[in-house]
């Protein structure tokens, strides 16, 4: 679609908020106008009037949510992806969104549990899959790590080169720490004065 039609779109669902102020489905397509745009503030704002005019919009609950995970509001685009879920709970992109925003806030153990949660939804999502390995390496579960990585590469996801370059040191540091420990037999044996 290029700019003149999507600035087309954007005048058209205007019009259609001003013709019909209290309507969430125009405010919702104003919103997805603007997201085509780039224009997140305006997306946020139409997005916002549509939930307060409807609620229920599930949809608009998302792409608010996306929408603030794209200005970097984090804990505002988990809210809104988590009223999403609370009204419908199979949501692929809420939570794979509230994933995203976990990510972000640096909190591992809940970016695994959403990434989890999409791939119950749908066992092919490529991004969930890798960052699920993001997750699970950060909460040095190594073995899982790379095998969510494998599994994400396998669906055409491209791993990022930073994130290959850790899950390999934190490999060869669980091959280390594995070769390197010694039975416990073996350390009492090493550690008994001879008498």
């Amino acid at each position: 679609m290029g700019a003149d039609s999507r600035q087309d779109r954007v005048a058209r669902w205007q019009r259609r908020v001003e013709e019909a102020p209290d309507s969430a489905a125009a405010h919702f397509n104003l919103g997805l106008a603007h997201t085509e745009r780039g224009r997140m503030m305006a997306a946020e704002k139409a997005y916002r009037r549509a939930v307060e005019l409807d609620p229920n919009l599930v949809q608009a609950w998302v792409n608010l949510g996306g929408a603030l995970l794209m200005k970097w509001d984090f804990q505002g685009s988990l809210e809104a992806n988590q009223e999403a879920v609370r009204r419908k709970g199979d949501l692929v992109e809420a939570h794979y969104n509230m994933g995203q925003a976990y990510l972000y806030l640096k909190n591992a153990e809940e970016l695994v549990r959403c990434n989890r949660r999409v791939l119950e939804l749908d066992e092919n999502h490529p991004a969930a899959h890798y960052f699920l390995a993001v997750g699970l390496l950060a909460t040095d579960q190594v073995e899982e790590a790379r095998a969510a990585c494998a599994r994400a590469a396998s669906l055409g996801y491209q791993p990022r080169a930073e994130f290959l370059k850790s899950l390999d040191r934190a490999e060869k540091a669980l091959v280390h720490s594995d070769t390197t420990s010694a039975s416990p037999e073996a350390t009492a044996d090493g550690n008994a004065k001879e008498e």
